[in-house]
C-alpha cells in the first residue's frame, strides 16, 4: 500500500483515555501518527488534510472476542466441521471487511477450527485489513464445547500437549473452554469441564511459552476455578448456577482485586429477531439480557477490568461488525462511555498484546484510526455511523 504524508482535523478527539476537546490535528506518515497537536494548529506545508468541523477522532476499535470462520448464520460455529479450508478463507477475508467498515482495527480471534485462522494469517499479512491476534481452536474437553473444531484434550499430560501444539502453529494465547456453553448440545453451562489440576497444567504449560490464557466460563464455578488457578482473562463472566445467572458482588470484588480483564461479549443486532430456539437455550442457561446487563454492571460497579467483545460470528444476532452495540450496551449498563470507550481501545490493545503500538492516539503508535461525526462520550450511538477509518495510516472508508 502506498504511503503518504496527511493530516486530519477534528473537532475533538478521544486518545484512548480521555476526551480531548477544542480540536485535534492528527498528522500521519507511513502508517504511524507522526504527530498529535490540539486545538487548531496550523496544517504543516505540503501535507494534505482532511477536515471534519464535527468529528471526533479515536483510535481504531479493538473487537477482544471473535470467531472469524463464523458466518454469523444458524449454528455458525457448529457448521464450521464440514467446511473447506479454502471456503474458510473466504469467510474469514469477509469477516474481517465486515469489522473494518465498522470502525475495528484489530480483532481477537478467540475459537478457530484446527488452527485455520492462524494458517490464513500466515499465508495473507495485509494493511487492508484488521490486524489478527489468534488462539487457534479453543482447548476444551471430550465432548466439551465446541469440540468440534478440533480442540478436545484430557488430562495434564494431553493439556500440556494441546497448549505446545498452539504455541507451535504461532497462537498468540490459549482459549479454555473453562464450562459449558450454550450452543453445544450435552455440555453443562453450570459445571467446569476441566479438573483444577488440567486447568493449572495448561496455564502453566502456557506461561511457560510466553503465552497468556483466557477461560470461556459461564458456570459460577468454573469462573471461581478460572480465578482460584489464576488465569489471564475470563470470557462471559456469567456466573451461571441452577437458579439462574448472577454475580456475586464478593467475587466481582475479588476479580478487580487480581487485575483479571473480563470480556463480557454483550452486543447484538437490534434489527435481528433472535428464533424462539435460541432464546429457549439462553434461558435454560439462566441467560437473560437482564441478567447479563446486571452481572455487568456488578462487575463494573467493583472496579473490575472490562474489555469489549462482542462474540462476532455466532449468529444472526451477532454478525461481524457488531461491537459499537457492545459499547452502546455498556453504556446502557451505567459503564461511563469513556470508560466503555478505553475497553475499546487501549484497554482492548493491551489485553491483546498490543498495547506499545495500539489503542492510543499518540505519537508514534500505528495510524489505526476511526472518526465518527458527533460526540460519543455524550452519544455513544455515534459510533454506528463512522465517517472514516484508516489502516495503517490509509484511509479505508
Amino acid at each position: 500500500m502506498t504511503m503518504t504524508k496527511h493530516a486530519v482535523r477534528v473537532a475533538r478527539m478521544f486518545d484512548g483515555e480521555r476526551l480531548v476537546d477544542g480540536g485535534a490535528l492528527v498528522l500521519l506518515d507511513g502508517g504511524r501518527i507522526a504527530d498529535v497537536r490540539r486545538g487548531r494548529a496550523a496544517v504543516p506545508e505540503g501535507w494534505p488534510v482532511r477536515d471534519e468541523p464535527n468529528g471526533t477522532l479515536l483510535p481504531g476499535l479493538v473487537d477482544a472476542h471473535v470467531h472469524l470462520c463464523a458466518d454469523a448464520g444458524p449454528d455458525a460455529l457448529g457448521r464450521l466441521a464440514e467446511q473447506r479450508e479454502a471456503d474458510l478463507d473466504a469467510v474469514v477475508e469477509a469477516s474481517l471487511r465486515k469489522h473494518l467498515a465498522a470502525g475495528v482495527t484489530t480483532v481477537r480471534d478467540l475459537g478457530d477450527r484446527r488452527g485455520a485462522v492462524l494458517r490464513w494469517r500466515d499465508r495473507r499479512v495485509r494493511d487492508d485489513l484488521p490486524t489478527v491476534v489468534g488462539s487457534g481452536a479453543p482447548l476444551t474437553s471430550v465432548g466439551g464445547h465446541c469440540w468440534s473444531l478440533g480442540g478436545e484434550a484430557s488430562g495434564v499430560d494431553g493439556v500440556r500437549k494441546a497448549v505446545r501444539l498452539r504455541a507451535a502453529a504461532g497462537a498468540d494465547l490459549v482459549k479454555v473452554m473453562a464450562s459449558g456453553g450454550v450452543f453445544t448440545p450435552g455440555t453443562d453451562t453450570t459445571r467446569p469441564q476441566f479438573t483444577d489440576e488440567e486447568l493449572t497444567a495448561a496455564l502453566t504449560q502456557a506461561h511457560d511459552l510466553g503465552l497468556p490464557v483466557t477461560a470461556h466460563a459461564h458456570a459460577l464455578s468454573a469462573v471461581e476455578q478460572a480465578l482460584r488457578v489464576g488465569v489471564d482473562g475470563i470470557e462471559h463472566c456469567t456466573c451461571v448456577t441452577a437458579a439462574g445467572a448472577r454475580v456475586p458482588a464478593e467475587l466481582a470484588d475479588r476479580l478487580a482485586a487480581f487485575g483479571l480483564a473480563v470480556c463480557a461479549t454483550l452486543g447484538t443486532d437490534p434489527a435481528v429477531v433472535t428464533p424462539p430456539e435460541v432464546v429457549e437455550m439462553a434461558a435454560r442457561a439462566g441467560l437473560s439480557e437482564a441478567a447479563l446487563r446486571e452481572g455487568v454492571a456488578t462487575l463494573h460497579r467493583a472496579g473490575v477490568r472490562l474489555v469489549a467483545g462482542s462474540d462476532a460470528g455466532l449468529g444472526p444476532a451477532k454478525p461481524h461488525g457488531i461491537l459499537p452495540e457492545t459499547l452502546v450496551e455498556y453504556v446502557a449498563c451505567g459503564i461511563p462511555a469513556t470508560v466503555a470507550l478505553a475497553a475499546a481501545t487501549s484497554v482492548g490493545a493491551e489485553v491483546c498484546g498490543l498495547g506499545r503500538r495500539k489503542g492510543r492516539v499518540r505519537p508514534g503508535f500505528e495510524a489505526d484510526l476511526l472518526i465518527v461525526d458527533g460526540d460519543p462520550t455524550s452519544d455513544i450511538t455515534v459510533l454506528r455511523r463512522p465517517l472514516a477509518v484508516y489502516r495503517a495510516g490509509v484511509p479505508v472508508r
